[in-house]
């Protein structure tokens, strides 16, 4: 028991045992009462645990789908619905935290009926000096809008032609590290630059992957990007983003001499209305990407094109509508896309209704011209998305 206790209780049964306190008692009484409150006071002793003061955010993110075509399945990413039937596009576990003052931790991790995909795992810098930041570890490129986006803030159930043939099915991403810098302009203007591992299969479907380790430079891909921001009106604002990407070019399995470079650049647009003083909350978004991809091949140049455009209409915190359309040329005797020989179109209309800010029900429609096909197939996708957890917000 504490000094002051014992004081305390000798004084509560002073009158019962018929003595007085002295003046001795009573300092002593004062310097333990003191002694009580400079403990109370005192702050707990540091833990050597760094992260005893980590709070990790996390979500889980539930998407699944029913689809129907009347011909062959047109998606081509790897979570877009596999075909007719039901398909588990994915279950993400995002999970992110703030670890000191120097670095934030970040992950994404998708479950599906065949296997786990570590998607995206990476630290990201938060007090470098003159407005750079870095990041390392397995990141989406940023290469574009739509690539190093999740399903879970696209407009559309499925991944523009444009990634899935330029990019691959789960677009461009690898081990590598990042170095951003923000200028110091009246307007926001920040400048990428990556370096990475090229991921065999999954992505980076025009580079040359690398069998054992990497010997220099030469074996990694780079990709630049330069986004800025211009508010034009109060209720107006354009996103403009210019973006390349460069590395050894994948060639064909019979080929025997050594291929030369890949070069993938492009630009993107998004331009975004929202009326500040509508009480219905609407808004109009506008949203175009163009790439252009050059291959150099034992023997021969390889060039195609891949373009979107796609028009959101929010009509309601409930509900939202959209339209989107496609365009991606070909190439004779392309290894990558032997019967992708001339241009191909995909048209899509959407209506999304949203129970709440956590849920998400999406009827698509699409018709796709198919160079590889005489008519055009009709499909028809449904997608149910639900997320339960804290999850930070999109990217403008």
């Amino acid at each position: 028991m504490k000094p002051t206790l014992l004081l305390l209780a000798a004084a509560s049964l002073a009158p019962s045992l018929a003595f007085a306190q002295t003046s001795d008692e009573e300092a002593a009484l004062a310097a333990a009462l003191a002694a009580d409150t400079a403990e109370a006071a005192a702050p707990a002793p540091a833990s050597n645990d760094a992260s005893a003061g980590v709070k990790l955010d996390q979500a889980f993110i539930l998407d699944v789908s029913a689809a129907a075509f009347d011909g062959e399945r047109t998606e081509g990413g790897g979570h877009d619905p596999a075909g007719n039937g039901f398909t588990l596009q994915g279950l993400e576990w995002a999970v992110g935290s703030n670890i000191d003052s120097f670095f934030r931790i970040d992950a994404n991790i998708v479950f599906t009926l065949e296997a786990i995909e570590f998607e995206e795992g990476y630290a990201t810098t938060t007090a470098l000096p003159l407005g750079l930041q870095a990041r390392a570890g397995q990141f989406l490129s940023r290469f574009g809008r739509a690539n190093p986006t999740h399903p879970h803030s696209w407009s559309f159930a499925d991944t523009p032609i444009a990634v899935t043939k330029m990019l691959g099915e789960d677009g461009s991403r690898g081990l590598g590290a990042e170095l951003s810098w923000l200028a110091p302009t009246p307007w926001y203007a920040m400048a990428y630059l990556s370096w990475q591992t090229p991921s065999d299969g999954c992505c980076n479907r025009a580079f040359a992957t690398v069998d054992g380790p990497i010997n220099d430079a030469s074996d990694l891909y780079a990709t630049g990007r330069l986004e800025q921001f211009f508010e034009l009106t109060s209720d107006l604002g354009l996103n403009w983003g210019l973006s390349a990407q460069t590395g050894n070019a994948a060639r064909a399995d019979e080929e025997t001499a050594s291929a030369g470079t890949t070069t993938i650049v492009g630009s993107d647009l998004y331009l975004r209305f929202k009326p500040s003083d509508s009480t219905l909350r609407r808004a109009t978004a506008l949203t175009a990407e163009f790439m252009h991809r050059r291959r150099a091949l034992p023997g021969r140049t390889l060039e195609d094109d891949a373009a979107y455009a796609q028009f959101v209409q929010v009509l309601s915190p409930a509900w939202e509508a959209g339209a989107r359309y496609e365009w991606a040329t070909g190439n004779e005797s392309d290894p990558l896309d032997p019967d992708w020989t001339s241009d191909r179109t995909r048209a899509s209309l959407q209506a999304t209704y949203y129970p709440s800010h956590f849920s998400r029900l999406r009827l698509q429609l699409l018709a796709d011209k198919l160079p590889w096909q005489t008519d055009t197939t009709l499909g028809g996708l449904l997608a149910l998305e639900v997320i339960a957890g804290a999850h930070g917000a999109h990217a403008y």
